[in-house]
């Protein structure tokens, strides 16, 4: 497998593309908690030049809940997967909502307690999941995970998904992969080249579904191992190369 750091950078955006994007250590640098991330200024309008550039075909495929997506980047609302996929917008506007089981609440006022000893750690409620975090203080995160552990067993059909300083409990079965396969299903992404810009663990579902579709998988930092084709280095390299494409537009295809 190559390094990381040895794979090119990805081409220009091409207009036969169906691009989807992470949020949080893609388009946005981290924060110490995720309310904390600020949207670059410009950025808004950056992506909806790109979606017009597309003919539509730009989501997002973030951790975050839907509702989360449209305030950081109002009044924009592009087609979106929320919660890893649980949630769905399709390019219609149309929402697939889901629904929490009672005992993931159970869970969350356990995790509360945990993290009322280790100021920094953090207890994400996403409705239909809960995120554990434990970038702001490490020493969390043998509890925080101890605590997902035991209660995997009472959640049925509930799994764990480890990303970077966090482990969050949600349904089986849904994943960023399942996401974008399933729009890639439909106007305006079907037929077009999948490609998918991510950094976290969680993006390795969409790299493979991507790929397996004959498109590319952009991956953001160095993280290893991958099966990303391309890298860009950081959350300024990927809003750079998104301005390449919005300042001047190729009208190119990769068919």
């Amino acid at each position: 497998m190559v390094p990381p750091t040895h794979l090119p950078a990805p081409p220009a955006i091409a207009d036969d593309w169906a691009l989807f994007l992470d949020v949080d250590g893609t388009l946005l640098e981290f924060a110490a908690t995720p309310e904390g991330v600020q949207v670059p200024p410009g950025l808004v309008a950056r992506l909806a030049g790109l979606q017009r550039h597309l003919g539509g075909a730009l989501g997002l495929v973030s951790g975050r809940r839907l509702a989360q997506l449209d305030e950081l980047f109002a009044p924009l609302r592009l087609p979106a997967a929320g919660l890893h996929g649980l949630e769905r917008r399709h390019a219609d506007n149309h929402v697939d909502p889901p629904t929490p089981p009672s005992l993931l609440r159970v869970l969350h006022r356990k995790a509360e307690l945990v993290v009322e000893r280790f100021p920094g750690a953090l207890v994400e409620d996403k409705d239909s999941t809960v995120a554990l975090h434990w970038r702001g203080n490490h020493e969390a995160e043998q509890p925080l995970r101890d605590l997902a552990d035991a209660a995997l067993p009472w959640l049925h059909d509930y799994r764990l998904q480890a990303g970077d300083g966090v482990v969050e409990l949600r349904p089986a079965g849904t994943d960023k992969g399942d996401a974008i396969a399933a729009l890639l299903d439909e106007p305006p992404f079907a037929g077009r080249r999948p490609v998918f810009v991510g950094d976290d663990l969680t993006d390795e579902h969409g790299f493979e579904v991507v790929i397996a579709r004959g498109g590319l998988a952009v991956l953001v930092g160095d993280r290893t191992p991958t099966l990303a084709s391309h890298r860009l280095g950081a959350p300024r390299d990927v809003l750079a190369w998104l301005d390449a494409t919005a300042d001047a537009p190729s009208h190119r295809s990769t068919a």
